[in-house]
């Protein structure tokens, strides 16, 4: 059985496709380095070494769509784009999860 099919994504510019990929990739790496979600050390260590670089690719992602004249941001468009590819489960390994019920408060 094959899985449900995706909503196509919105139609983007190179330069935006770019610079979604590129945030992604950035939250991908900020959600293993959050110090609220279990795992080792290493694991944030690796992914907070990789951000360097994922955030250089993010600003020059930025830098292109400026250079090329696209000086606003089409929120609409992008988010729409972020959650076709799951942007919303990925950046929320980014925020605090929710505190347990039975913690005092």
């Amino acid at each position: 059985m094959l899985p449900p099919e995706l909503p196509p994504l919105p139609a983007l510019t190179r330069a935006e496709a770019e610079l979604i990929d590129r945030y992604l990739d950035v939250v991908d790496l900020l959600g293993r380095i959050n110090p609220a979600r279990p795992g080792d050390t290493y694991r944030g260590l690796r992914a907070a070494q990789a951000l360097v670089a994922k955030a250089t690719a993010l600003r020059t992602a930025l830098e292109l769509m400026h250079g090329r004249g696209e000086n606003e941001v089409h929120a609409p468009t992008l988010a729409r784009a972020l959650r076709v590819l799951d942007g919303e489960r990925r950046a929320a390994r980014v925020a605090l999860p929710p505190e347990p019920e039975d913690s005092p408060a």
